[in-house]
């Protein structure tokens, strides 16, 4: 069973809705839930927010704290985490926000990703430097780690 077929499943054990907040993957996360037959029954919704205008608009986030630390960090993860959370039916909801590459700077290098988890009872956040792996690698890399982290939010959660 692949790693999105276990989180649906996860999700519908609990009956839980899952959301998705993407930047530097573009929708991969929910399109690789979405790639499952059955999975509507507990993807609520995905927000594609690539331009930090999309990611206010769309998701709340702060002009404030992307001034204050940039899109690629973990307090604008938070906010599109908890946005994503807000503005859906879901129970649960992970947010992406990276450098995929080509590129990146001396304080934000290629393959640095920040990611956040909110749901009712918090928000979570951590960051993975995936190095350079060129950008197809780096957004798969974060599509897996993305859907590691929704299943081990659920199969840390009492049911």
């Amino acid at each position: 069973m692949t790693l999105a077929a276990q989180v649906l499943q996860a999700a519908r054990a609990r009956g839980m809705m899952i959301a998705t907040a993407e930047s530097c993957t573009g929708g991969l996360i929910a399109a690789s839930l979405t790639e499952i037959p059955g999975s509507s029954a507990v993807v609520d919704c995905g927000f594609i927010t690539y331009s930090n205008a999309a990611k206010q608009r769309m998701l709340g986030v702060a002009a404030e704290t992307l001034q204050a630390h940039g899109a690629v960090s973990i307090e604008v993860a938070a906010e599109m985490a908890q946005g994503a959370l807000q503005r859906s039916q879901a129970g649960l909801a992970v947010s992406v926000t990276g450098i995929a590459g080509p590129g990146g700077s001396e304080h934000k290098p290629e393959g640095r990703v920040c990611f956040g988890l909110a749901r009712v009872s918090g928000t979570t956040t951590h960051l993975v430097e995936f190095g350079a792996l060129g950008r197809a690698n780096v957004r798969q890399a974060t599509v897996e780690h993305a859907l590691q982290m929704l299943l081990d939010a659920m199969t840390d959660e009492p049911t």
